[in-house]
């Protein structure tokens, strides 16, 4: 806690009291009054969790959290005016005014790419979300790209994050395990001789059902269906279109409008494992279900 005090307090000599050529310079300060300030859940839907807060005359803090296999969290600040120039923005936790004479902490130094907004990682923003919640203020602060003589400091109030939080943490909880990426490419694999789908393809089918739900940017499902090479070949490429069309029927029920999914099937051709095992004739009994998206 001592070493935090000291960065802050050189920072802010630097910022408002320090040597000649830093004291020429202004501090100009952006953040929301106790009125404005305003914590808002912005998306909640189990694909994208999106908490966001105001900052008057500068632009936007924003927390999001998306459905994947690994929790994951992302801060961005939004500017109105982005940089012109490559740069650091010193990133400092500063008390309360109940808590006066505590010394801030430095959080972090956040790159400013130029045309580009902020952005911290997920330990960082987690760290934000921690001081915010015990009533800190993190700030940001970094020379002005477009005024020789002036620094900025804006800064994120704590008034009313409790809800905002609350429902924010929630909403992460619930996200979905997996992500488009995870469901993207899918292999779906079947019993012998039949269009049933394993016990595990099953399962993936759910998912994949469950997640087109909440995703309304799908383009188009291609549905490819393969047989192994026991039987005839007709009847195997009659088996394969019937496995590809009863999951475009599954994906029907799930609200996937019909035009948006093409089926093929190509019987025993293509196969990608030996037809002589058992395992390899499991491998080629398969339909594989491939999404676009924007």
């Amino acid at each position: 806690m001592h070493n935090y005090g000291l960065v802050f307090i050189s920072l802010a000599c630097v910022l408002v009291t320090g040597s000649s050529v830093a004291a020429a310079k202004q501090l100009r300060q952006y953040s929301a009054s106790i009125e404005q300030s305003v914590w808002q859940l912005t998306e909640q839907t189990p694909l994208l969790c999106q908490l966001e807060h105001a900052i008057p005359n500068f632009g936007n803090a924003v927390f999001q959290s998306k459905a994947s296999k690994a929790l994951n969290l992302n801060f961005e600040l939004k500017m109105l005016r982005l940089p012109d120039a490559y740069s650091l923005a010193e990133v400092l936790s500063l008390p309360p005014a109940w808590r006066a004479g505590e010394p801030g902490k430095n959080l972090a130094s956040m790159t400013l790419l130029k045309q580009f907004n902020g952005e911290l990682p997920k330990k960082t923003a987690w760290t934000l979300l921690t001081e915010l919640e015990q009533g800190f203020s993190p700030t940001f602060y970094y020379a002005d790209w477009y005024s020789p003589y002036d620094q900025v400091a804006a800064k994120l109030n704590p008034v009313q994050f409790g809800p905002g939080y609350f429902a924010f943490t929630e909403c992460v909880a619930s996200l979905l395990p997996f992500s488009f990426e995870d469901i993207a490419f899918t292999v779906l694999s079947y019993e012998s001789g039949s269009d049933q789908l394993t016990p595990e393809s099953e399962r993936r089918l759910g998912q994949i059902a469950e997640y087109l739900q909440h995703d309304s940017q799908i383009e188009s499902i291609e549905l490819q269906g393969y047989t192994d090479s026991y039987g005839g070949r007709w009847m195997n490429e009659q088996l394969s279109v019937k496995r590809a069309e009863k999951i475009k029927q599954f994906l029907a029920e799930a609200g996937v409008a019909g035009d948006k999914v093409q089926v093929d099937g190509f019987g025993e051709r293509r196969h990608v494992a030996s037809n002589q095992t058992s395992l390899g004739r499991a491998t080629n009994r398969r339909v594989v279900l491939q999404m676009a998206r924007p």
